[in-house]
């Protein structure tokens, strides 16, 4: 009788992505997992109680390096740090178009809360002072910007448009003190 296969949480949770990354979200299942890993089922499921466990884990991962990028590229970043982080995930978008699609593009009305984004008030309070608002106002102003970012990650994720850094750029710089004017006329 042939020895049992042992195959790591990180061999599956990498087999899982690369499924993902080829074949989109929907093609994760068990038996393409296991055919990519080689093996059959009996492996996933010893480290995994369920798909959905794996689904999850795969989702933290995916975060994970969500986070990761998002981080050195705004580090990375010539542009002013509320700029960068929204263009840095615009840059996510563009390189990552799958796995940006299953964070920010997923069905999520049965999911109980939405981890994405621990990074919402820092953002926000970045966005109040590169507009010079106050902390009752920055919220808003946050959620107008996200909704230009998102929009334009969503096109570049999805090929509906082909955009280059220098028109993003443009476009969120023109978005922002479109916004930021309208604040100012307010007060």
């Amino acid at each position: 009788m042939p020895a049992p296969v042992k195959v790591s949480e990180k061999a599956i949770l990498d087999a899982a992505l690369g499924l993902i990354r080829t074949e989109g979200p929907e093609a994760l299942n068990a038996r393409a997992l296991a055919k990519a890993l080689g093996c059959s089922t009996q492996p996933i499921f010893k480290n995994y109680p369920s798909m959905e466990a794996l689904r999850r884990a795969v989702l933290e991962r995916v975060l994970a390096e969500y986070h990761r990028f998002m981080d050195d590229s705004a580090a990375a970043s010539p542009y002013p740090v509320y700029k960068a982080r929204g263009m840095a995930y615009i840059a996510f978008a563009r390189a990552e178009p799958t796995l940006f699609r299953l964070l920010f593009m997923r069905d999520r009305k049965a999911e109980p809360d939405s981890p994405e984004d621990p990074d919402w008030p820092k953002d926000t309070a970045l966005a109040g002072a590169s507009a010079g608002l106050g902390a009752a106002e920055s919220e808003l102003f946050h959620l107008e910007m996200w909704a230009v970012v998102h929009g334009i990650a969503v096109m570049l994720a999805t090929g509906y448009l082909k955009l280059d850094e220098a028109t993003v750029s443009r476009m969120l710089t023109d978005a922002f003190q479109g916004i930021k004017t309208r604040w100012e006329e307010r007060q």
